[in-house]
């Protein structure tokens, strides 16, 4: 039986109040996270992951001899949480047994590395989670990349003017000449300051430090009265399911290049566990799916970060397809 829930619960703005991605705040190593920035860069072959290309028909397989699975989610991160609820789902019809246990990301890749955990649902490479995987490497085996379009992004409201962050200098008046950011820890916080606002001439909008919750209350006050709004955002992010927001073009490419979205798990589970590993080497997720699962556990609306696993199996019984498909194979196609 399904009984765990999300470690912060509560309303929309409380509900992810660590960040809302592995791209959003500082982590307990001391690494602002962040997709441009985040830490030194790892082996380039996280770089050409492609989600799904090592997928296979699980369904043909035998069945793991061993079948109990722990699985480790970030406090707050919710693509850990999306993913590791999720992939409690599918392991769980296919008759594991599987306990979802919350960390902080320093604690959680500690527990797989030591053998503790079997699995870290999701982690960011090759720049944001560099540093855990120069510690930890050596003892994880990686199971595939999920998503391919981690990014960094400044995001408005879908009917104001700009078009491009460039567009902001001219426009500063229009959206109140202030850009509302996150945690002022952030490695997207440190990246504007860094790189975005000099490479764009952004010096007269005032970048608000504020925490990701206040952003979001922000974001959720100007989709009710209109107003032109400014904010940092990333992706994948459940705001774009729920609010009209739109990400403004960089065409300096100040952010830098997207990062891929990795499943580890402990030394020795390919051996142990070859159907569970191959499940997690069909998984693939694009933003439009990540997002409307995302939304429906985490805004207030629906779930509201309670009950992660009735929001999973809501979604899923109306994504049969998508669930069929994981354990064919058939998402990286």
């Amino acid at each position: 039986m399904r009984t765990a829930r999300l470690t912060t619960v509560g309303s929309l703005t409380a509900v992810l109040a660590l960040g809302l991605s592995a791209c959003g705040v500082s982590n307990e190593a001391g690494d602002a996270d962040g997709g441009a920035g985040g830490g030194a860069e790892v082996d380039e072959s996280f770089a050409d992951c492609v989600p799904g290309s090592d997928s296979a028909d699980a369904a043909a397989m035998e069945d793991d001899p061993d079948t109990e699975i722990s699985i480790a989610a970030f406090n707050g991160w919710i693509d850990t949480e999306v993913v590791a609820y999720l992939t409690e789902y599918v392991l769980e019809e296919q008759g594991y047994t599987v306990e979802v246990r919350s960390f902080d990301a320093a604690p959680g890749f500690t527990g797989v590395a030591q053998g503790d955990i079997d699995m870290v649902a999701s982690s960011q490479l090759p720049t944001t989670h560099a540093s855990y995987l120069e510690e930890y490497g050596d003892d994880l085996e990686s199971q595939g990349c999920w998503y391919d379009e981690a990014v960094n992004t400044v995001a408005v409201t879908e009917d104001s003017p700009a078009q491009s962050i460039a567009d902001l200098a001219e426009m500063a008046d229009e959206y109140d000449n202030r850009i509302v950011g996150i945690e002022p820890g952030a490695g997207l916080m440190k990246t504007m300051e860094e790189t975005i606002i000099p490479t764009y001439g952004l010096e007269s909008l005032e970048l608000v430090s504020a925490s990701t919750p206040a952003m979001l209350a922000e974001v959720d006050r100007a989709a009710q009265s209109g107003d032109n709004l400014a904010v940092t955002m990333w992706h994948p992010h459940w705001a774009y399911d729920a609010y009209p927001l739109r990400d403004l073009e960089d065409p300096e490419g100040a952010f830098g290049d997207p990062e891929k979205l990795f499943s580890f798990t402990r030394t020795g589970f390919t051996e142990e566990y070859p159907k569970a590993s191959q499940l997690m080497k069909n998984f693939a997720m694009d933003s439009e799916t990540f997002t409307g699962l995302a939304n429906l556990m985490a805004n207030e609306e629906e779930y509201g970060g309670e009950n992660p696993d009735e929001a999973v199996a809501e979604w899923a019984a109306e994504n049969q397809d998508f669930i069929d498909a994981w354990v064919a194979g058939e998402l990286g196609e």
